[in-house]
């Protein structure tokens, strides 16, 4: 993905958390910078908040390093938020994963990969994502 596609991407769902109620900041520097592990930081008051890796692709498949999703998680884990992975296909909408199941992401050797058919299946909606995950700390 273009830094100027991931930055648009990046933008559109900072857009969603937004329509739904949500504050949200983009991350400076996310993709760039070393030392920059998400994203979006996104919370809702009563809410979790979270950390947001965001990838789109016009290709059925999506990968994402290893490293980076362990210094994501990490990274989350430090900051006391929950981590999601959230990624849109071309003419799909964003579809959100948990990094933390090995159903929601496939191992390809040096990389996870999210693929299409199974984020359709396995992954959730904004709405089915973020609702369910308020009813479980409400």
């Amino acid at each position: 993905m273009s830094k100027a596609k991931g930055s648009r991407a990046e933008r559109e769902l900072l857009d969603l958390f937004t329509q739904n109620g949500w504050s949200a900041a983009r991350v400076a520097g996310s993709g760039v910078n070393d030392n920059t592990f998400c994203d979006l930081i996104a919370g809702k008051n009563g809410r979790k908040s979270y950390t947001i890796e965001a990838k789109s692709s016009k290709n059925p498949r999506i990968y994402i390093t290893k490293k980076q999703i362990e210094d994501f998680v990490k990274f989350s884990e430090v900051m006391g938020l929950t981590p999601v992975v959230a990624v849109r296909f071309n003419r799909e909408g964003w579809i959100f994963i948990n990094p933390f199941d090995p159903d929601q992401l496939e191992d390809s050797g040096v990389n996870w990969v999210v693929n299409l058919k199974s984020a359709k299946e396995k992954g959730k909606r904004f709405g089915q994502f973020f609702e369910t995950q308020a009813e479980e700390i409400i």
